[in-house]
């Protein structure tokens, strides 16, 4: 007998819905899988076969044929277990088959007939919802992730006998409804370092203050214990809350990425991705044989931080520039090409030197000049170019570290930050996938960063003087867009641009 099954597999980010065809026939014992599976899959067939028997079901001594559709597509993992099984036993007439259209099934199956959570549970719950799917059997640990998406009846179940007397008995059966109090819980829990911790640093303070509220990309530089590293993980406490289309879209990357903690809701927080300097490439910005998330992504409309960033390899930081500029990266391979959405904010943090000494003023440097130029050979200039912020952070004062810290809350800050934010979002309103200054092109800094001749002129004499390309004067005019909206100005003045002009300082340090 022939039956079919729904599942689906993940592309990036998205999903595909495939069809799990189950024949069991005459001829030789035996399983054979066929529609391009990969090890994970071609394993199912013992993990099913004692699975279904330890669950107390009769497997097929029969030979059964196992075709994933469509026929051309890579399929891989092992959320195909279930749909499997289910196959198998419609097959078999051991369960009724009339509901199998109306469902789609994902899950991995462990040899006593329980069901194990799989990755990848979002972005298949809406693609189901988009194809007519009406009803979706998860296991119970994936419940309340595809709870999420709206309009869909959800079942979560412990095992396999579970499945088959949902088929056999839908009306003993309620969809899951997603529970708010875990959403709750995950947003009060939330701890986040307070900028009133910080002693001193009030320039680079107002550093964090301008990059949270436009969305600027920030690199601190300074001697080891100024407090660098200190300052960048703030940031996030700085931030405005994830917007709920914002949270829907971190939270399918992270499912796909088989990151959701306890495989709960929405992700409510905004991503801090810190990787370290001996990263690579692929890691940072995805991909593998089937392309799968980087840090870059993980980090999406989140913070991506670079700690020691001239000890990440070269040709690793030059992966960057693409995606800073874009808001995505495309991986490509031999039989497909996969985007993952990218709109992050770099903070990096890094030493003037190799001895981390150099303009000290109370510890010399010991590098040569020499040291010094291949130190910062690592960062290219269209790298710096895209690196809004580039902020000293100077060896704080005997006083300064003796005394009690007395800095302004994050909780202040972040009220001046939304309001900033606020006003891009006002002006913006007519433009499509653009939420905060950083993101402007040149039309849009033709249509809101006009400015006087005063601020023209400056301008122009900061280009010349420190030999800025036309990217970093573009950065220049959306920094100061953020400087103006956090005044509460609608118009560039030249106090405006001339603090921006400071955050330019150290292109290109030796």
């Amino acid at each position: 007998m022939l039956a079919r099954v729904w599942s689906a597999s993940i592309i990036g980010i998205d999903a595909v819905k495939v069809g799990v065809e189950v024949d069991v026939s005459g001829g030789l014992p035996g399983i054979v899988i066929l529609g391009l599976p990969d090890s994970a899959i071609q394993e199912s067939k013992e993990r099913v076969k004692a699975t279904l028997k330890n669950a107390g079901f009769a497997f097929p001594i029969r030979k059964i044929v196992i075709n994933l559709t469509p026929a051309d597509l890579r399929k891989e993992g092992p959320a195909f277990d279930l749909p499997i099984s289910i196959g198998i036993l419609a097959a078999s007439e051991q369960v009724n088959a009339d509901l199998l259209g109306d469902f789609l099934f994902l899950g991995e199956v462990s040899l006593d007939g329980s069901l194990r959570p799989v990755a990848g549970v979002l972005p298949i719950a809406a693609t189901a919802k988009k194809m007519g799917i009406t009803g979706l059997v998860v296991p119970v640990d994936n419940a309340q992730e595809a709870a999420v998406v709206e309009g869909l009846e959800v079942y979560g179940c412990k095992d396999v006998a579970d499945v088959v007397d949902l088929l056999n008995n839908p009306q003993k059966y309620q969809p899951v409804q997603l529970n708010q109090t875990i959403e709750t819980s995950q947003l009060t829990s939330l701890t986040l370092a307070d900028l009133q911790d910080v002693k001193g640093q009030a320039h680079a303070r107002r550093a964090l203050e301008i990059a949270a509220a436009g969305g600027h990309n920030l690199i601190f530089v300074g001697p080891p214990g100024s407090g660098k590293t200190m300052l960048a993980r703030r940031l996030s406490g700085i931030l405005p809350p994830l917007s709920f289309p914002e949270s829907l879209e971190v939270t399918r990357i992270h499912s796909v990425a088989g990151l959701l903690k306890n495989r709960g809701s929405l992700v409510r927080e905004r991503p801090f991705r810190s990787p370290h300097h001996s990263a690579s490439g692929p890691s940072l910005v995805g991909g593998g044989t089937f392309p799968r998330p980087g840090e870059i992504s993980l980090s999406h409309r989140g913070v991506l931080f670079l700690d020691e960033l001239t000890e990440f390899k070269r040709d690793v930081l030059e992966f960057l520039r693409q995606p800073l500029e874009d808001g995505f990266v495309t991986i490509s391979r031999t039989k497909q090409s996969v985007t993952f959405p990218a709109q992050f904010t770099l903070v990096a943090s890094t030493n003037p030197c190799p001895c981390g000494y150099y303009g000290d003023t109370i510890q010399g440097c010991t590098c040569s000049p020499r040291q010094r130029e291949q130190y910062w050979a690592k960062l290219s200039g269209p790298l710096m170019d895209r690196i809004d912020l580039q902020v000293a952070v100077n060896r704080l004062k005997p006083e300064e570290i003796t005394q009690q810290p007395t800095g302004e809350a994050s909780k202040s800050v972040a009220e001046r930050v939304e309001k900033a934010r606020e006003k891009a979002v006002i002006r913006f309103q007519k433009e499509e996938n653009l939420q905060c200054n950083a993101q402007m092109q040149s039309r849009h800094l033709q249509k809101w960063c006009q400015l006087d001749d005063a601020s023209r002129s400056l301008l122009e004499a900061a280009i010349r003087k420190l030999g800025l390309s036309a990217r970093a004067s573009d950065r220049i005019l959306k920094v100061s867009r953020t400087i103006a909206d956090l005044a509460g100005d609608d118009n560039l003045k030249p106090q405006h641009v001339a603090e921006a002009i400071q955050y330019r300082t150290i292109d290109r340090m030796q």
